[in-house]
């Protein structure tokens, strides 16, 4: 999450520190002997520094049997969940998204606490004016966008070859699909399924799963294999056909004397040391864990990003850990890698591109600060010694890059794209008129050559975060006071990039208030000129009632069509999950296609969090077909199960 306590103001060219970490292969006593390579570039320090480590892994199926996985019984009376806060003397340092094997989550000394739940007082919902002119006020009068096929995924009920998990709030939802298989992440759990073609003939049953994520690093040592972290995210690299998991570690590591180093001034983080005895311990064969007893006590606090304030003396680094398979097969090998991170790796946002893997991060909650990160695509794809390089970015809201839809690629050499929501929630600025834009030029050869320009300020209709923001009590639920989160201040994932002919197009989305007094997507399609520059093509708020409707995920199909899912919900309906669409030619910022419902919500969430995030993904089978996945909740029961579902705009006639 990207609650902040400072603005800086941003430039219109970002001087950035570029950390570019080499990757090789060497024995694991090479972490004290490697050396580090240092130059300077105006703006900022180059500092090359050698890999942890990279390899290639036995299938998946060989590593579920050896992986070794503790749970904790915690005040909570349940895992250890990421949204805990270990409470060192009078200095709070949030390590979220973490199961560890030591039940302190390599803190000593530490205790784990809850936050109280906020106070559930209504927003006061307000639209700005100018807003109400790109509202979309009914539904689409064309067809329904077909859902062609859907199955429960990870949550309640689930069941599969390693048992079943129980799975904390929010759900943090990642979903790829592959050939032959969809791939699911759900905070720090992994499932593989199905998908109805030519391997499999039926859709969504279960081969693999539930594991903890860093199952795929079994063998790999290190924090990796260690630290079962949640916000993993997985993506299908179409371009490649490859499957990539990207993991992030939340605590620090045991000080190394090639750790990256900081790349601003400013007061150090707490010191935090893994390494508690039988942490991470001898691999062993995974066991399928016991059911988790319901927690007790409020809510699941805020999740915050790492506190950058602590005792000065040495720090160990963060880690973001990479796997990408060595073919289209999700089961394996996968190719393994692993990167030092100085700065606090929140939130990563994998995006393809073809000259990397991007994944931009939040770094603090102190600083209005950004982590864009590029890895070596090529070589990972190889399975070759891989670099990393890192541009810090202050002032900017969260970001996302540009990911790519289909096989068609921008002009060699052309920069990723990447795009922030204005405002800035800690200020209590929740209305802005533009989004914003960055252009991202990695240099492989020369290093020194990275560079991040920007923000240029794109014009849009006005706009009002939904219910003020992040961590807000916005959307009713029926027969309760509680009221569920937003996450308004942001674009969300995917931004979705698509070449369809000549015409380069980006299609974002984010949460607002609307006019009617409930919650709409906005979307936007822009279009990418020949000189790179990007324009607004057309935008519309998708608010056809006064219900709300938020927290969605976008796609582009082969024919240049767009499908959006999200959250439905609002009292009298229990949250659900919903879709619609448009047909490339259809009158502009109007989604045309009659709304699809996906599942609805059956209960009441007892807790504020909800989801965090869903995602989309482009079927590479047919290059049209959308899946999508969100949360719901059964009837009766008081935690999420979520659900996966395959929509076909028309003209998409499946697999070809």
């Amino acid at each position: 999450m990207d609650l902040t306590w400072q603005v800086r103001t941003a430039v219109a060219t970002v001087s950035v520190l570029v950390a570019v970490v080499a990757l090789a292969v060497y024995p694991s006593h090479s972490e004290e002997n490697a050396s580090v390579e240092t130059s300077h570039v105006k703006g900022g320090t180059v500092t090359v520094h050698p890999a942890v480590k990279h390899d290639r892994s036995l299938p998946l199926w060989e590593l579920t049997d050896s992986v070794a996985e503790t749970w904790i019984s915690t005040a909570s009376g349940s895992e250890r969940d990421s949204h805990y806060q270990p409470i060192v003397g009078a200095t709070l340092a949030t390590a979220r998204g973490t199961d560890s094997a030591a039940g302190l989550d390599g803190e000593r000394g530490m205790t784990w606490q809850q936050n109280p739940a906020a106070p559930n007082t209504p927003p006061v919902m307000k639209s700005p004016p100018g807003a109400a002119a790109v509202e979309q006020r009914s539904p689409g009068t064309g067809p329904g966008v077909a859902l062609v096929s859907s199955f429960d995924g990870l949550g309640v009920g689930f069941r599969g070859p390693q048992g079943t998990a129980a799975l904390r709030n929010p759900s943090d939802n990642s979903l790829a699909v592959g050939p032959n298989h969809v791939f699911q992440i759900v905070n720090s759990r992994v499932a593989i399924y199905t998908k109805k073609g030519k391997q499999f003939d039926t859709t969504g049953k279960v081969l693999y799963g539930p594991v903890p994520t860093n199952t795929i690093f079994k063998g790999f040592g290190g924090a990796c294999e260690a630290t079962n972290n949640g916000d993993a995210v997985v993506r299908y690299d179409q371009l490649a056909d490859r499957w990539l998991v990207v993991m992030p570690i939340f605590r620090r590591g045991a000080v190394r004397p090639d750790q990256p180093q900081v790349g601003r001034s400013g007061d150090p983080a707490q010191v935090s040391v893994p390494g508690q005895a039988g942490q991470p311990g001898q691999a062993t064969p995974l066991f399928v864990p016991p059911p988790s007893p319901p927690a007790q006590g409020g809510e699941p606090p805020p999740r915050s990003q790492g506190n950058q304030r602590g005792p000065a003396g040495p720090q160990g680094p963060y880690s973001m850990c990479y796997a990408v398979s060595a073919g289209p097969d999700p089961f394996g090998p996968y190719y393994r890698y692993e990167f030092l991170r100085p700065l606090f790796p929140d939130y990563p946002r994998p995006a393809v591109w073809p000259d990397g893997y991007y994944i931009p991060t939040s770094t603090g909650d102190d600083v209005i600060q950004k982590h864009a990160c590029v890895v070596e695509r090529a070589k990972m794809l190889k399975g070759e010694p891989a670099r990393e390089q890192c541009v810090i970015i202050d002032g900017a809201n969260f970001l996302n890059n540009a990911d790519i839809d289909g096989k068609h690629l921008p002009p060699s050499g052309a920069p990723n794209v990447m795009m922030a929501a204005g405002g800035t929630q800690l200020k209590k600025v929740l209305e802005d008129d533009g989004i914003f834009v960055w252009q991202f030029h990695v240099d492989w050869q020369h290093p020194a050559n990275t560079k991040v320009t920007g923000p240029e300020k794109i014009a849009v209709a006005p706009y009002h975060y939904l219910c003020g923001g992040q961590l807000t009590n916005c959307v009713p639920q029926p027969g309760t006071d509680r009221r569920l989160d937003a996450q308004g201040d942001k674009i969300m994932a995917r931004l979705v990039y698509r070449k369809v002919g000549n015409r380069e197009s980006l299609v974002a989305v984010h949460s607002v208030n609307t006019s009617a007094g409930g919650g709409g997507v906005r979307w936007y399609e822009f279009r990418i000129n020949k000189d790179r520059s990007v324009k607004l093509h057309q935008q519309g708020t998708y608010a056809p009632d006064g219900f709300y409707r938020w927290m969605a995920s976008p796609a582009i199909d082969r024919f240049g069509n767009i499908g959006i899912g999200y959250s439905f919900g609002g009292t009298p309906n229990f949250a659900g999950q919903r879709f619609a669409g448009r047909l490339a030619n259809d009158p502009l910022g109007q989604l045309t296609l009659h709304e699809t419902v996906l599942v609805e919500g059956e209960g009441v969430q007892n807790a504020m969090r909800w989801e965090d995030y869903t995602q989309t993904a482009i079927d590479p089978s047919d290059d049209c077909t959308i899946w999508y996945v969100g949360d719901y909740l059964k009837k009766g029961e008081t935690s999420y199960s979520s659900r996966i579902g395959a929509f076909r705009l028309p003209g998409c006639r499946g697999g070809r």
